[in-house]
Protein backbone atom coordinates (compact mmCIF):
# COMPACT_ATOMS: atom_id res chain seq x y z
CA UNK A 1 0.00 0.00 0.00
CA UNK A 2 0.95 3.56 -0.90
CA UNK A 3 1.96 6.28 1.40
CA UNK A 4 0.86 9.47 2.54
CA UNK A 5 2.66 12.49 4.40
CA UNK A 6 0.85 14.31 7.15
CA UNK A 7 1.19 15.87 10.07
CA UNK A 8 2.92 14.96 13.32
CA UNK A 9 4.07 16.07 16.97
CA UNK A 10 7.51 14.97 17.44
CA UNK A 11 8.69 16.71 20.74
CA UNK A 12 12.75 15.91 19.16
CA UNK A 13 12.01 19.46 16.88
CA UNK A 14 11.83 22.82 18.47
CA UNK A 15 8.44 23.15 16.27
CA UNK A 16 7.16 19.88 17.39
CA UNK A 17 5.58 19.57 14.16
CA UNK A 18 6.77 18.29 11.07
CA UNK A 19 5.61 16.03 7.86
CA UNK A 20 6.29 12.45 7.76
CA UNK A 21 5.09 9.72 5.44
CA UNK A 22 2.57 7.43 7.02
CA UNK A 23 0.00 4.63 5.69
CA UNK A 24 -2.35 5.30 3.59
CA UNK A 25 -5.86 5.78 5.33
CA UNK A 26 -8.45 2.66 4.71
CA UNK A 27 -12.31 3.85 4.81
CA UNK A 28 -14.62 2.40 6.87
CA UNK A 29 -18.34 1.49 5.80
CA UNK A 30 -19.83 4.97 4.83
CA UNK A 31 -16.60 6.99 4.64
CA UNK A 32 -14.77 8.28 1.88
CA UNK A 33 -11.17 8.59 0.37
CA UNK A 34 -10.54 12.38 0.32
CA UNK A 35 -7.06 14.34 -1.06
CA UNK A 36 -7.07 17.07 0.92
CA UNK A 37 -6.39 20.05 -0.95
CA UNK A 38 -6.42 22.99 1.60
CA UNK A 39 -6.31 22.88 5.38
CA UNK A 40 -6.93 26.13 7.68
CA UNK A 41 -5.21 26.37 11.47
CA UNK A 42 -7.08 27.04 15.03
CA UNK A 43 -5.31 27.80 17.69
CA UNK A 44 -7.09 24.95 19.71
CA UNK A 45 -5.56 22.64 18.22
CA UNK A 46 -1.53 24.27 17.78
CA UNK A 47 -2.16 24.97 21.31
CA UNK A 48 -2.24 21.32 21.83
CA UNK A 49 0.60 20.60 19.43
CA UNK A 50 2.67 21.73 22.28
CA UNK A 51 1.97 19.44 24.79
CA UNK A 52 0.46 16.31 23.30
CA UNK A 53 2.36 13.23 22.53
CA UNK A 54 5.01 12.11 20.02
CA UNK A 55 3.14 11.05 16.85
CA UNK A 56 -0.15 12.65 17.62
CA UNK A 57 -1.80 13.99 14.27
CA UNK A 58 -3.29 17.77 14.55
CA UNK A 59 -6.24 18.97 12.02
CA UNK A 60 -9.54 19.74 12.28
CA UNK A 61 -10.66 21.68 9.01
CA UNK A 62 -9.80 20.39 5.44
CA UNK A 63 -11.45 21.08 1.66
CA UNK A 64 -10.73 18.94 -1.12
CA UNK A 65 -11.41 16.17 -3.74
CA UNK A 66 -13.28 12.61 -3.31
CA UNK A 67 -10.70 10.16 -4.37
CA UNK A 68 -12.92 7.06 -3.65
CA UNK A 69 -16.21 7.05 -2.95
CA UNK A 70 -18.01 5.42 -0.28
CA UNK A 71 -17.88 1.68 -1.31
CA UNK A 72 -21.66 1.65 0.14
CA UNK A 73 -22.80 4.32 -2.70
CA UNK A 74 -23.81 6.46 -0.15
CA UNK A 75 -22.05 10.32 0.23
CA UNK A 76 -20.60 12.13 -2.89
CA UNK A 77 -19.22 10.68 -5.77
CA UNK A 78 -15.55 10.51 -7.30
CA UNK A 79 -14.32 14.13 -8.32
CA UNK A 80 -16.64 16.14 -5.99
CA UNK A 81 -15.46 18.98 -3.90
CA UNK A 82 -15.89 18.78 -0.33
CA UNK A 83 -15.57 20.47 2.90
CA UNK A 84 -15.64 18.96 5.96
CA UNK A 85 -13.45 18.38 9.64
CA UNK A 86 -12.11 15.62 11.75
CA UNK A 87 -11.55 15.27 15.89
CA UNK A 88 -8.01 15.34 14.11
CA UNK A 89 -5.27 14.34 11.65
CA UNK A 90 -6.89 16.37 9.03
CA UNK A 91 -3.25 17.65 8.51
CA UNK A 92 -2.21 15.06 5.48
CA UNK A 93 -2.21 14.35 1.87
CA UNK A 94 -5.35 12.25 2.31
CA UNK A 95 -7.81 11.32 4.94
CA UNK A 96 -10.94 8.87 5.20
CA UNK A 97 -14.06 11.26 5.94
CA UNK A 98 -17.58 10.21 6.92
CA UNK A 99 -20.27 10.96 4.09
CA UNK A 100 -22.58 11.97 7.11
CA UNK A 101 -20.77 15.64 7.37
CA UNK A 102 -19.65 15.45 4.41
CA UNK A 103 -20.13 18.42 2.19
CA UNK A 104 -20.01 18.82 -1.40
CA UNK A 105 -18.78 22.51 -2.77
CA UNK A 106 -20.50 25.39 -4.86
CA UNK A 107 -18.21 25.76 -7.87
CA UNK A 108 -17.53 29.37 -6.81
CA UNK A 109 -16.35 28.32 -3.36
CA UNK A 110 -12.54 27.69 -3.48
CA UNK A 111 -10.13 25.01 -1.36
CA UNK A 112 -8.96 28.05 0.72
CA UNK A 113 -12.59 29.23 1.39
CA UNK A 114 -13.93 26.37 2.00
CA UNK A 115 -11.10 25.44 4.45
CA UNK A 116 -11.53 28.86 6.81
CA UNK A 117 -15.07 27.09 7.26
CA UNK A 118 -15.23 24.01 9.57
CA UNK A 119 -14.30 24.71 13.53
CA UNK A 120 -14.62 28.74 13.10
CA UNK A 121 -17.78 28.74 11.19
CA UNK A 122 -19.82 26.62 12.99
CA UNK A 123 -18.50 27.67 16.31
CA UNK A 124 -19.71 31.07 15.74
CA UNK A 125 -23.05 29.95 13.90
CA UNK A 126 -23.78 27.46 16.94
CA UNK A 127 -23.11 30.24 19.62
CA UNK A 128 -25.03 32.25 17.41
CA UNK A 129 -28.21 29.98 18.31
CA UNK A 130 -28.08 30.22 22.23
CA UNK A 131 -29.65 33.75 21.30
CA UNK A 132 -32.75 32.77 19.95
CA UNK A 133 -34.19 35.45 17.33
CA UNK A 134 -31.46 38.27 17.01
CA UNK A 135 -33.08 40.83 14.72
CA UNK A 136 -32.72 44.39 16.44
CA UNK A 137 -31.26 43.37 19.65
CA UNK A 138 -27.64 44.28 21.31
CA UNK A 139 -25.12 41.43 20.74
CA UNK A 140 -21.38 41.46 21.85
CA UNK A 141 -18.90 39.98 20.93
CA UNK A 142 -15.54 39.62 22.11
CA UNK A 143 -12.18 39.09 21.13
CA UNK A 144 -13.84 39.81 16.67
CA UNK A 145 -10.28 39.57 14.91
CA UNK A 146 -9.88 35.69 15.25
CA UNK A 147 -11.54 33.54 12.88
CA UNK A 148 -14.77 32.81 14.98
CA UNK A 149 -15.20 36.43 16.23
CA UNK A 150 -15.29 37.85 12.32
CA UNK A 151 -17.40 34.72 11.16
CA UNK A 152 -19.75 36.00 14.56
CA UNK A 153 -19.73 39.35 13.32
CA UNK A 154 -20.61 38.61 10.01
CA UNK A 155 -23.66 36.19 10.75
CA UNK A 156 -25.19 38.24 13.67
CA UNK A 157 -25.01 41.48 11.27
CA UNK A 158 -26.84 39.06 9.00
CA UNK A 159 -29.75 38.12 11.61
CA UNK A 160 -30.13 41.77 11.93
CA UNK A 161 -28.73 41.58 15.16
CA UNK A 162 -26.92 44.98 16.50
CA UNK A 163 -23.05 44.13 16.94
CA UNK A 164 -20.50 45.41 18.92
CA UNK A 165 -17.01 44.25 18.65
CA UNK A 166 -13.96 44.32 21.15
CA UNK A 167 -10.81 44.42 19.86
CA UNK A 168 -6.76 44.37 20.91
CA UNK A 169 -5.34 46.93 18.84
CA UNK A 170 -6.17 49.80 16.57
CA UNK A 171 -5.35 47.39 13.73
CA UNK A 172 -7.84 45.04 15.00
CA UNK A 173 -10.03 48.20 15.08
CA UNK A 174 -9.41 48.89 11.04
CA UNK A 175 -10.63 44.87 9.98
CA UNK A 176 -13.24 44.67 12.27
CA UNK A 177 -14.28 48.43 10.62
CA UNK A 178 -13.97 47.00 7.01
CA UNK A 179 -16.27 44.30 7.96
CA UNK A 180 -18.98 46.56 8.82
CA UNK A 181 -19.12 46.48 12.70
CA UNK A 182 -19.64 50.06 13.48
CA UNK A 183 -19.54 49.98 17.31
CA UNK A 184 -15.85 48.84 18.33
CA UNK A 185 -13.99 49.15 21.49
CA UNK A 186 -10.04 49.02 21.71
CA UNK A 187 -8.25 47.64 24.42
CA UNK A 188 -8.35 45.16 27.39
CA UNK A 189 -11.04 46.83 29.11
CA UNK A 190 -14.29 46.07 27.48
CA UNK A 191 -16.20 48.20 29.76
CA UNK A 192 -16.78 50.91 27.35
CA UNK A 193 -19.07 48.59 25.41
CA UNK A 194 -21.30 48.79 28.77
CA UNK A 195 -22.90 51.87 26.57
CA UNK A 196 -24.39 49.84 23.92
CA UNK A 197 -25.91 47.33 26.10
CA UNK A 198 -27.42 45.63 28.42
CA UNK A 199 -26.89 42.46 25.29
CA UNK A 200 -29.01 39.93 24.86
CA UNK A 201 -26.36 37.64 23.84
CA UNK A 202 -22.49 38.05 24.15
CA UNK A 203 -20.32 35.85 22.73
CA UNK A 204 -17.37 35.56 24.62
CA UNK A 205 -13.30 34.04 23.49
CA UNK A 206 -11.45 36.21 26.11
CA UNK A 207 -12.16 35.18 29.80
CA UNK A 208 -9.11 36.39 32.10
CA UNK A 209 -9.60 38.98 34.36
CA UNK A 210 -11.78 41.39 33.20
CA UNK A 211 -14.71 38.42 32.26
CA UNK A 212 -16.64 39.88 35.19
CA UNK A 213 -17.11 43.02 33.50
CA UNK A 214 -18.27 41.37 30.11
CA UNK A 215 -20.78 38.84 32.45
CA UNK A 216 -21.69 42.85 34.17
CA UNK A 217 -23.41 44.15 30.68
CA UNK A 218 -26.12 40.47 30.34
CA UNK A 219 -29.38 41.64 29.84
CA UNK A 220 -31.41 39.44 31.92
CA UNK A 221 -32.78 36.38 30.26
CA UNK A 222 -29.63 36.94 28.04
CA UNK A 223 -26.70 34.23 27.25
CA UNK A 224 -22.92 34.75 27.74
CA UNK A 225 -21.44 32.27 25.35
CA UNK A 226 -17.52 31.56 26.35
CA UNK A 227 -15.63 28.96 24.31
CA UNK A 228 -11.90 30.29 24.17
CA UNK A 229 -9.72 32.15 27.36
CA UNK A 230 -7.11 33.81 25.44
CA UNK A 231 -6.98 36.51 28.71
CA UNK A 232 -6.65 33.45 30.75
CA UNK A 233 -8.24 30.14 31.95
CA UNK A 234 -9.36 31.20 35.29
CA UNK A 235 -11.61 34.35 34.63
CA UNK A 236 -13.05 36.27 37.59
CA UNK A 237 -16.70 36.32 38.53
CA UNK A 238 -18.95 38.93 40.45
CA UNK A 239 -21.52 36.37 41.32
CA UNK A 240 -24.04 38.80 43.15
CA UNK A 241 -23.69 40.92 40.03
CA UNK A 242 -24.23 38.05 37.73
CA UNK A 243 -27.83 36.83 39.43
CA UNK A 244 -28.87 39.31 40.37
CA UNK A 245 -29.46 40.72 37.11
CA UNK A 246 -32.00 38.04 36.72
CA UNK A 247 -32.24 34.58 34.07
CA UNK A 248 -28.68 35.46 32.88
CA UNK A 249 -27.19 31.94 31.71
CA UNK A 250 -23.51 31.28 30.92
CA UNK A 251 -23.06 28.57 28.63
CA UNK A 252 -19.53 26.88 28.03
CA UNK A 253 -19.15 26.05 24.21
CA UNK A 254 -16.97 23.03 22.83
CA UNK A 255 -18.26 22.89 18.94
CA UNK A 256 -17.48 19.14 19.14
CA UNK A 257 -19.94 18.73 21.60
CA UNK A 258 -22.17 20.68 19.92
CA UNK A 259 -22.10 18.49 16.39
CA UNK A 260 -23.40 15.57 18.49
CA UNK A 261 -27.05 17.18 18.56
CA UNK A 262 -26.38 18.66 14.89
CA UNK A 263 -24.23 17.26 12.52
CA UNK A 264 -21.56 19.52 10.56
CA UNK A 265 -23.28 18.33 7.50
CA UNK A 266 -25.96 21.16 8.55
CA UNK A 267 -24.05 24.32 9.24
CA UNK A 268 -21.20 23.64 6.67
CA UNK A 269 -24.12 23.54 4.32
CA UNK A 270 -25.52 26.66 5.29
CA UNK A 271 -22.50 28.81 5.50
CA UNK A 272 -21.09 27.55 2.15
CA UNK A 273 -24.01 28.74 0.98
CA UNK A 274 -23.80 31.88 1.94
CA UNK A 275 -20.27 32.50 1.08
CA UNK A 276 -21.55 30.96 -2.76
CA UNK A 277 -24.08 33.87 -2.58
CA UNK A 278 -21.53 36.30 -1.87
CA UNK A 279 -23.28 37.29 1.91
CA UNK A 280 -20.57 35.64 4.12
CA UNK A 281 -16.81 36.22 3.28
CA UNK A 282 -13.98 33.84 4.59
CA UNK A 283 -10.97 37.00 5.77
CA UNK A 284 -7.99 34.96 5.00
CA UNK A 285 -4.74 36.88 6.15
CA UNK A 286 -1.99 34.15 4.78
CA UNK A 287 -2.00 31.48 2.37
CA UNK A 288 1.38 29.27 1.78
CA UNK A 289 2.46 25.85 1.75
CA UNK A 290 1.83 23.26 3.93
CA UNK A 291 5.37 22.25 4.11
CA UNK A 292 5.52 25.68 6.16
CA UNK A 293 3.38 24.68 9.06
CA UNK A 294 5.53 24.92 12.06
CA UNK A 295 6.00 28.39 10.75
CA UNK A 296 2.76 29.33 10.28
CA UNK A 297 1.55 28.00 13.90
CA UNK A 298 3.82 29.82 15.69
CA UNK A 299 2.80 33.33 13.40
CA UNK A 300 -0.51 32.38 14.93
CA UNK A 301 0.56 32.01 18.38
CA UNK A 302 2.09 35.30 18.33
CA UNK A 303 -0.76 37.30 16.77
CA UNK A 304 1.11 37.95 13.66
CA UNK A 305 -2.02 38.26 11.58
CA UNK A 306 -5.45 39.01 11.69
CA UNK A 307 -8.34 36.24 10.36
CA UNK A 308 -6.98 32.81 9.37
CA UNK A 309 -4.04 30.82 7.81
CA UNK A 310 -4.94 28.56 5.20
CA UNK A 311 -2.45 25.89 3.44
CA UNK A 312 -1.90 24.34 0.54
CA UNK A 313 -1.69 20.55 0.63
CA UNK A 314 0.55 18.99 -2.25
Amino acid sequence: MSGVEAVVVDPSQSDRLVIKELAEPVPLSGEALVRVKAISLNRGEVRRSQSAAAGWRPGWDFSGVVERAAEDGSGPKNGARVVEMLNSGSWAQKVAASVNTIVELPENVSFSQAATVPVAGLTALHALYKGGFLLGQPVLITGATGGTGDFACQLARLAGANVVATVRSANGEAFVRANGVSNVVVGDDPSEAGKFGPFRLIVDSVGGPNFSKVLAMLASHGVCVIFGTTAGAEPVINASRFYSTGSTTLYGMMIFQELQREPASVGLKNLVGLISEGKLTPHIALEDSWRKIAEVARKLTDREFLGKAVLSVD
